[in-house]
């Protein structure tokens, strides 16, 4: 007795994921906004300070996310070397001193007249680019030593290392993670990856050990309460605003931690700023936005046409949600305080523009990704990754 194909809802047919993402960052962005004009009242010399910058960054962002969308990204991959290397050169260019700009003792930024670009945003999409073309070229070999682990971890630790000396733990620590776990994703060792991961993490160890100014933080995050005056005033203040914004909230432009009480409230800690002006429910609204791109973003990779475009979407998705959720632990106490931008919401012109790249590598994938060609597992395993490269 024959059987009846089955047949998709019509609703998950037109299920598009790129849509959904799109959005979703749109949505981030306008309570972005919403946020930052609202810290921006609290300024006598220009109440439209935050808003009037991060404005222009998204049209740049904007531009940017329209042209990688229309780009041939195959054609793309002949000048991955260059991008890296324009990078790697940047990275080195910001710890001479005279051409990097200093910043709280943090060498970061390269100044282009008026504009200032923070080199490490690009350099972490350099290093998902470049590890990604290799792998895709050397997924054959995947399983071996040298060829499949020594050489992309070179990669990936040349760019954390130069990143690190800046320097910049959180950032550093972040690219080195999705590169390990790209690696893993192309079929890498287990074995050899754990052994990675173990090295970094003994490596970030004792270079927190050797620098006074940073244990002296993580230190200070085992009591936040009793070092409230003191490492973790800032974590504190953030806790006093999520307790006083409570549910509801007090109201835009009520908030007390915008008058200088929360330092860094328009970048690193504006989530506190959401949880007390806009309450409870804003921001739960804005982890599940971000788990809601998560998702829409799995989806997507089921339709990779091939290892190259995989890893480079699965990077950029990594990218955007990692530091999401590093930004979100951080502020709300979960992790100890390390300076890193909340995606399409916090002030920042190098961030905005770097996601507004990703998310043109979604459109573009979304537009020529035709066909799902990784639905199954046992097609996934042959054309995607390497099963005895997953082997102990």
């Amino acid at each position: 007795m024959s059987q009846e194909p089955f047949e998709k809802p019509r609703w998950i047919a037109a299920f598009n994921p790129a849509v959904v993402m799109l959005v979703c960052v749109l949505s981030l962005s306008i309570l972005g906004f919403t946020v930052l004009f609202s810290a921006s009242v609290s300024l006598k010399a220009d109440p439209y300070f935050y808003l009037s910058k991060q404005l222009l960054w998204f049209v740049l962002a904007g531009g940017a996310c329209l042209v990688v969308s229309r780009m041939d990204l195959e054609h793309a991959r002949r000048y991955v070397w260059v991008f890296a290397a324009v990078c790697l050169l940047g990275l080195l260019l910001v710890l001479v001193p005279g051409i990097g700009i200093a910043v709280k003792g943090s060498r970061r930024w390269l100044g282009f007249g008026p504009v200032r670009l923070q080199i490490s945003e690009f350099a972490k999409l350099a290093m998902i680019f470049g590890l990604a073309h290799y792998l895709a070229l050397s997924q054959t070999r995947i399983s071996e030593l040298g060829r499949g682990f020594f050489a992309p971890l070179a990669w990936i630790s040349g760019f954390a290392g130069l990143i690190l000396l800046e320097p910049d733990f959180g950032t550093a620590a972040l690219t080195f993670a999705i590169g390990v776990v790209l690696l893993y994703l192309a079929g890498g060792r287990l074995r050899y990856l754990f052994s990675a991961f173990a090295g970094a993490g003994a490596l970030l160890t004792v270079a927190v050990i050797h620098n006074p100014n940073r244990l002296a933080r993580f230190l200070a995050f085992l009591d936040v309460e009793g070092n409230r005056s003191g490492g973790t005033y800032q974590l504190w203040q953030a806790i006093l605003a999520f307790a006083a914004g409570g549910v509801e909230g007090v109201g835009l432009g009520q908030g007390r931690q915008q008058n200088s009480f929360l330092p860094e409230v328009h970048t690193d800690f504006i989530f506190a700023v959401i949880g007390e002006e806009l309450g409870l429910t804003f921001t739960i609204g804005v982890v599940v936005l971000f788990a809601i791109l998560f998702a829409a973003g799995l989806c997507h990779l089921r339709k990779a046409p091939n290892l190259f475009q995989f890893l480079l979407v699965a990077g950029c998705l990594l990218l955007i949600s990692l530091q999401a959720l590093i930004n979100l632990g951080v502020v709300t106490g979960c992790l100890p305080t390390k300076g890193m931008s909340l995606p399409f919401i916090s002030a920042g012109g190098s961030n905005l523009l770097l996601m507004g790249i990703l998310v043109g590598i979604f459109l573009n994938t979304q537009r020529s990704w035709t066909r799902p060609t990784l639905m199954h597992r046992e097609r996934t395993l042959k054309e995607v990754t390497r099963p005895e490269g997953r082997s102990g």
